[in-house]
């Protein structure tokens, strides 16, 4: 049986439309994997990679792809909204079928072997790659992003797993995993008051005292003209959607802001749109069908959690 995972990589480039397809441009038409969605964002300045296929057949596309974006993407111009650190901030790998997370987390190490000796470019191992406790939270390898991470990495505690500890000078250093599936999860606020949406972060996220399995911030969209509650829900199954969205929407009440729209980046599980319809349809006593179709789930999942730019082709099951 073939192994199927889901590999995300971000890198830092979300504005020059050529340049991003440049670099994507490895990871297209090729055998046992599907190169599914490759999303940019301008204010974030960062584009999302979406593969779903046999990681074995992923790996030298990858390194071409690192290649590219080295060639391409100089860390010391970079300005965006989202954190980042490297000119192809971060891969994971995620288990989808027929595959275990320790097989991920070998698959992790191999391409972090050949993005180091190849390029010299430094690679911390993180999620369940991870070496050390203090490298499990992306956020927390990430803090200081590119500009602080050229003394940040001379610290012992902080050598990377993979190459020298000094910083690629235009690249940076990336990040290289494996996970379980996660929700990238945006939820737009009708205002441009950007302190809103770090207030609302503040309370819905972990590390501030609010839910487990959340990290959360603020963004500031300037050419959409409005701010984001921007997160990673890091087990859907423990902290659903819908409870993080009506947390926000509670929270957001005290600046009288509306949530306006939720946005999903990157491909979902179709479990966790299903536990948010079967919440919302219990709560106005519409019969709750498990077994509904997929483009049925779609038009549920935009209605209830309001999300845009939303179809089928998000849910990680249409693309098996």
């Amino acid at each position: 049986m073939t192994k199927i995972v889901q590999c995300v990589p971000n890198i830092s480039e979300g504005r020059d439309l050529k340049k991003i397809e440049y670099i994507v441009n490895p990871l297209k038409n090729q055998e046992g994997f599907k190169l599914i969605s490759a999303e940019p964002d301008y204010d974030y300045n960062r584009t999302v990679i979406t593969l779903i296929g046999d990681p074995e057949k992923m790996i030298v596309p990858l390194i071409n792809f690192f290649q590219r974006a080295l060639e391409k993407i100089d860390m010391r111009t970079h300005k965006g909204e989202h954190p980042r650190m490297g000119a192809v901030d971060v891969t994971p790998f995620i288990p989808i079928s027929n595959i275990t997370i320790d097989e991920c987390v070998e698959y992790a190490k191999s391409l972090a072997d050949h993005i180091s000796f190849m390029y010299q470019i430094p690679v911390f191992l993180y999620a369940k790659a991870a070496t050390d406790p203090s490298r499990i939270n992306l956020p927390d390898i990430r803090k200081g992003e590119f500009e602080g991470m050229k003394e940040k990495i001379k610290d012992p505690s902080w050598k990377p797993d993979y190459g020298k500890p000094m910083i690629h000078e235009t690249f940076g250093v990336t990040a290289i995993g494996a996970r379980i599936p996660l929700i990238a999860y945006n939820i737009d606020l009708g205002t441009a008051d950007e302190k809103v949406a770090s207030a609302i972060a503040k309370a819905i996220r972990a590390s501030s005292g609010g839910f487990q399995h959340i990290q959360a911030g603020p963004a500031s969209l300037q050419e959409k003209g409005f701010v984001q509650v921007t997160m990673n829900i890091l087990d859907y199954k423990k902290n659903p959607i819908y409870r993080i969205l009506e947390t926000v929407k509670m929270e957001a009440k005290r600046y009288h802001v509306e949530i306006t729209h939720s946005e999903v980046v990157g491909l979902i599980p179709k479990e966790a749109l299903l536990d948010s319809i079967k919440y919302y349809q219990t709560v106005l006593g519409i019969p709750y069908d498990k077994n509904m179709s997929l483009d049925q789930i779609v038009k549920d999942a935009i209605e209830y959690l309001k999300l845009r730019d939303f179809d089928s082709f998000k849910i990680i099951e249409a693309n098996l």
